[in-house]
């Protein structure tokens, strides 16, 4: 599918405010390409450019929520790099340790506990840790 260049721009430049600093991990766009380099760009104009893009949710609320859902999942890679781009767009980490606390009740205690795991790593690698843990 051919994209006009508007779009292709939008994709680059918020796939870049989400991707573009922190953590050191090759993004899915790398794996999808290697199996379908069409459908990976297809794939990643949707996502990045179209859904990431909009202007309904901030790209905060929209990290918060793919964080909240992936921690959910349990799907510790996308959510380190998820947690990465939370980060990256301004999401206060005790904000998004009180988003993961707020799992235990739809997602027990395990994925809190993992998706804290998370958080602490990516905040060690990123040089942030310890974060203020001030009880609000």
């Amino acid at each position: 599918m051919r994209f006009d260049k508007d779009i292709i721009k939008k994709t680059k430049e918020t796939a870049n405010r989400l991707f573009g600093k922190g953590i050191q991990m090759d993004p899915p766009y790398l794996l999808w390409k290697e199996f379908d380099k069409d459908l990976a760009n297809d794939l990643s104009v949707f996502i990045t450019g179209n859904l990431y893009s909009r202007s309904v949710l901030t790209l905060q609320e929209r990290q918060m929520i793919a964080c909240a859902m992936l921690s959910a999942l349990r799907a510790h890679d996308e959510l380190r790099l998820h947690i990465n781009g939370a980060l990256n767009v301004g999401c206060d980490p005790r904000k998004l340790a009180e988003v993961f606390f707020q799992l235990a009740t739809y997602g027990g205690m395990p994925s809190v506990n993992e998706a804290l795991r998370v958080l602490k790593e990516v905040l060690e690698e990123r040089g942030e840790w310890p974060i203020n843990s001030k009880n609000e």
